[in-house]
């Protein structure tokens, strides 16, 4: 994929989101979170599994970015559960061995975290469907990097750009990278008409204080 290509992946993605219905923007009708928070926004990349073609873009646009910033990869991990299969579509398309990882090392059996095989010091990108605050995703990297292995970044389909997420990153030395995020995911809405661009202030005031909305 080339410079050109990757340039233009977050608007590409950030299209294909909305027109499955995988993200939807309510700026004057809030969602409700699971945690109770309001919301603009509401993601569920796991929509992505049902449309072959949007998921073949991602999992190129993951498989271009590896390759761009880790060819020394040495094997993809699916962060449970959102990454699982976005992690094995690349792994194919990489040639690579596949892990994922789970939130916590199961109760019975050999109590694995992780699975799949895999060897002290190889080299593993992990892949997550959306980030937030990033809590899950860095506990999974941690955990992968405490088996033994080289954790050398995370890739995600998009991510809510929170500032606390980027230094939370930034604190465990994990680089991050996205295909798409949530600027460039409002300047396609907008194009598009899902939103007015008089929502624009009001969208960026959550990115920047996801309590403004209240809970």
């Amino acid at each position: 994929m080339s410079k050109q290509l990757l340039e233009q992946l977050p608007y590409e993605i950030a299209k294909g989101l909305l027109e499955i219905n995988a993200v939807a923007l309510r700026p004057n009708d809030p969602f409700t979170w699971t945690s109770g928070m309001k919301s603009p926004i509401y993601c569920d990349n796991r929509l992505t599994m049902s449309y072959p073609a949007i998921r073949d873009s991602i999992a190129e646009g993951f498989a271009a970015i590896i390759s761009d910033r880790y060819p020394d990869c040495e094997a993809v991990a699916g962060i449970a559960t959102g990454g699982i299969p976005h992690a094995a579509w690349v792994a194919q398309k990489l040639n690579l061995p596949m892990l994922y990882v789970r939130d916590k090392a199961k109760g019975h059996g050999k109590t694995n975290q992780i699975e799949g095989h895999f060897k002290a010091g190889q080299k593993v990108v992990l892949i997550e469907d959306l980030i937030s605050t990033g809590g899950s995703s860095l506990k999974a990297a941690v955990a992968v990097r405490e088996a033994g292995c080289e954790v050398q970044g995370v890739v995600a389909i998009f991510t809510y750009q929170f500032a606390h997420a980027i230094e939370a990153f930034a604190a465990e030395n994990i680089p991050l990278h996205t295909l798409s995020n949530y600027s460039a995911l409002i300047e396609v809405a907008v194009e598009k008409g899902s939103v007015q661009s008089s929502d624009i202030a009001v969208l960026q005031a959550w990115r920047d204080n996801p309590q403004s909305f209240g809970v």
